[in-house]
């Protein structure tokens, strides 16, 4: 008699899934099954984004194509959005009303900027969904080119945040040149880049203030109005756009499934990768927090977790013992200027310039060829 082969869903398209539907197309195992569920039929590489909104790479170059991923590793598609799991009959419900049945589930949604701030959904453009962000960044450069826009503010002080204002503001100097808008940070912490070294916080701070951008910091902001961003001491910044670039926060719905999470709701995941309390469950990247181990929400971080991701899901249908994945204490950082230009980190070792730029790119697009399928099969996409 033939055993049935064993369904793993991997909801979401992030950094670590790719790699497990890359493995699994390079050894393919009959007793697996895959399905992919993604809103989107690409993923943009992260470490690409900041050079794709400053024009230095095209859509095609920073993305992943999803579609054809998926069937060079024979995984079926389906094009929707996770709003619910239920463990007890284990399936997933998609926004559509759509249900999705599994044996092994695998997380891998990221993240969204927390816009709990009063008024910052309504007034504010999350830097998440990147999808949605990209399409509203098309438009506020049209409204720029029409005279419409003259001040930008990027609230969030991270290594994302001020990746993302030296990008938009190179580009649109590029197409505007003396026209372009002014760009303002606004950040609750008393340095940018909180979570790296003095070294990395002078030479990204010099280059702020060399590019005319004006810094508040330890202004955390309490509330959004149109065109205002209200920060502490109840100071108004007037600017024409807001882009929110804060902290990640999770989907509501891994806390509301039942899965044991941590303070801020992201799921808890152990060194196997999966679920303290459920062995069926897998979460890698910005949506799970390993809870031996915690490590700032990186991309870096979500790249690496995909081999031994992709290990533990063959492993456990076969019911091998699983890998123990161990994160590195310290990552290399690599942060562009929005030209060509980029400043590298790890500990306490930094240095920059044109050179590390070129180094960044020959490591991004090096990780971008890895998931372009040799050859692919007919569709299998629903």
């Amino acid at each position: 008699m033939i055993k049935r082969a064993a369904r793993i869903l991997l909801v979401g398209g992030g950094h670590s899934h790719v790699e497990v539907l890359r493995r699994f197309a390079l050894v393919p195992d009959p007793a697996v099954e895959l399905t992919l569920v993604s809103p989107a039929t690409t993923t943009i590489y992260s470490g690409m984004l900041p050079g794709m909104i400053a024009g230095l790479y095209t859509p095609e170059e920073a993305a992943i194509d999803l579609v054809l991923l998926a069937q060079w590793a024979g995984a079926r598609l389906v094009l929707g959005e996770v709003v619910a799991l239920d463990l007890y009959t284990r399936t997933v419900t998609l926004a559509a009303g759509d249900r999705e049945a599994f044996e092994f589930i695998s997380i891998d949604i990221g993240s969204t900027p927390g816009m709990a701030v009063p008024g910052a959904r309504e007034h504010a453009l999350g830097v998440k969904p990147v999808t949605a962000f990209l399409t509203a960044w098309d438009r506020m450069r049209d409204e720029v080119a029409a005279g419409a826009v003259s001040t930008i503010a990027v609230v969030g002080g991270g290594a994302g945040g001020v990746e993302l204002l030296l990008a938009m503001q190179y580009r649109l100097q590029q197409e505007q040149g003396p026209a372009a808008p002014r760009f303002a940070l606004i950040t609750d912490q008393t340095n940018i880049l909180a979570q790296h070294t003095a070294g990395v916080r002078a030479r990204l701070g010099r280059i702020l203030v060399e590019r005319g951008v004006v810094l508040h910091l330890d202004s955390a902001a309490i509330a959004v109005e149109r065109g205002t961003v209200i920060v502490s001491h109840r100071r108004r910044i007037a600017v024409d756009r807001i882009i929110w670039a804060t902290g990640a926060s999770p989907a509501p719905w891994l806390a509301a499934s039942g899965l044991p999470c941590d303070t801020s709701g992201f799921i808890a995941i152990d060194a196997e990768l999966k679920s303290p309390t459920n062995p069926t469950v897998f979460a890698a990247g910005d949506c799970a927090s390993q809870i031996d181990m915690p490590r700032p929400k990186s991309g870096v971080y979500a790249v690496r977790q995909g081999p031994p991701l992709a290990t533990n899901l063959r492993r456990v249908v076969h019911g091998e013992p699983l890998v123990r994945y161990r994160p590195q204490r310290n990552a290399l950082a690599l942060i562009s200027t929005g030209d060509r230009h980029a400043i590298a980190s790890r500990a306490s070792f930094v240095v920059e310039g044109d050179w590390v730029w070129r180094w960044k790119d020959r490591i991004d697009r090096g990780f971008m060829a890895k998931y372009v399928p040799p050859k692919v099969p007919s569709a299998v996409a629903d």
